[in-house]
């Protein structure tokens, strides 16, 4: 492959996760970002993002980084890569001003034999718009996921590729995919734009299945966690499945994807009522932490709660519609207590007290919410857990405590 030089324009997690997978691909790479903060911020390695490895990797290969705020310093790339998470709205509609803007902006730099690569998540139909202008233009099909970023950067499943032509693909771009020892698949850029919501979709059906099942064994006294284990063994669900119970989608992917093909469907007058019911059932699963605390209302004036966890899953920084703030937000007059291991912050709407253990979030509570599968929560203290609380009610969705029980005044989980 030689040593070619990639550009990343835009460095939030997608980026700075994709451009460490390249500078361990033996790459030389730029950094590109229009925030001086954030560069800074990098520099100092003070990242606001929590993935494992991303910092190891990024110190590894240091000699070999440059990070700028300099868009000019793209224009000696052999490749640059549209890098920039895509901000979605409150419906779950893309916000694309920001991601054209910084296409716009990198297209004024680098030559027109440059190949420009939109990596970034984008409606079918934006990727032609930009080939327009700039004909060496391909999209890339990302499937990063929180928390494991680094691990999927750099051993991806294999690589979707939209192209103007699915015959002719830039010789470099196509020799540092190759570098990934990973199939690769040329195809238009709808196809690719579409593949990347397919798969999505794909998993809000396997998702919103199993929140389904799991409700209905939580009142006809079935267990979802032993079902799991058959279905997994099951090729045409298979070992990887998401049908693991939870609160509902998060994170904001998959929920733009489901809002995309209802948006395209109902414009293309083609029936997306199940895509539709994904939608409102997610909606309804995420209220499962509200109705149980209305139920427990009934033991408790005036409860003091604490929350373990914020996040919108384990091991991300992400809170994008995180299940456990759509909760907080409906109580807003009473006194929470919160601790999450990596998230320290929330919005200045948010009237709680951040406790620095768990424990500290116990003690002295009436009910106990642990929103967060975090493994942590798992190897806790849960005699001195349960002693520290006052009325001793525990809502733990996923399980994280063994053996409290027959110790806690009641105890609630998902799917059982």
């Amino acid at each position: 492959m030689g040593c070619l030089k990639i550009g990343f324009a835009g460095l939030t997690h997608l980026g700075i996760n994709s451009l460490a997978a390249a500078s361990e691909k033996g790459c030389k790479v730029v950094g590109y970002d229009s925030s001086q903060k954030l560069i800074n911020q990098i520099k100092s390695s003070n990242l606001d993002i929590n993935e494992e490895g991303l910092n190891e990797l990024l110190h590894k290969n240091r000699e070999h980084i440059t990070f700028t705020c300099a868009v000019e310093e793209l224009a000696s790339c052999d490749l640059v890569y549209i890098s920039s998470d895509v901000m979605t709205d409150e419906s779950g509609v893309s916000e694309l001003q920001s991601v054209e803007k910084l296409i716009y902006d990198v297209l004024d730099t680098i030559a027109e034999s440059t190949p420009l690569v939109v990596l970034c998540q984008v409606p079918p139909g934006f990727t032609r718009k930009i080939a327009a202008f700039h004909k060496n233009t391909f999209y890339q099909v990302e499937t990063l996921i929180f928390g494991r970023a680094i691990e999927r950067a750099l051993h991806p499943e294999r690589f979707i590729l939209g192209c103007s032509d699915p015959q002719r693909v830039d010789e470099n771009l196509w020799l540092f995919l190759l570098s990934f020892d990973c199939p690769i698949f040329p195809m238009s850029f709808e196809s690719a734009e579409l593949n990347k919501t397919a798969i999505n979709l794909f998993l809000a059906a396997n998702v919103s299945t199993a929140n389904t099942l799991a409700e209905l064994c939580e009142v006809i006294g079935a267990d979802w966690s032993d079902i799991v284990p058959s279905l997994r063994l099951d090729k045409r669900i298979g070992e990887f499945a998401y049908i693991e119970t939870g609160l509902g989608l998060s994170g904001g992917n998959i929920e733009r994807d489901l809002k995309t093909i209802s948006n395209l469907s109902t414009e293309n007058e083609v029936s997306s009522v199940v895509v539709d019911s994904f939608i409102s059932h997610s909606k309804f699963r995420k209220k499962w932490l509200v109705r149980k605390y209305k139920e427990l209302l009934q033991d408790c004036n005036k409860p003091e709660i604490g929350v373990l966890g914020l996040a919108y899953k384990e091991n991300t920084h992400s809170i994008k519609n995180s299940p456990s703030l759509d909760f907080l937000a409906l109580l807003p007059n009473a006194r929470v207590k919160v601790y999450d291991p990596v998230v320290k912050k929330l919005p200045d709407n948010f009237n709680v007290i951040h406790c620095q253990d768990v424990y500290k979030v116990a003690e002295g509570v009436d009910i106990l919410f642990i929103n967060t599968p975090w493994q942590e929560f798992s190897k806790l203290d849960e005699e001195k857990l349960i002693l520290a609380m006052r009325t001793k009610i525990i809502v733990d969705p996923y399980k994280m405590l063994s053996g409290v029980f027959p110790c806690v005044q009641k105890y609630f989980t998902l799917g059982s």
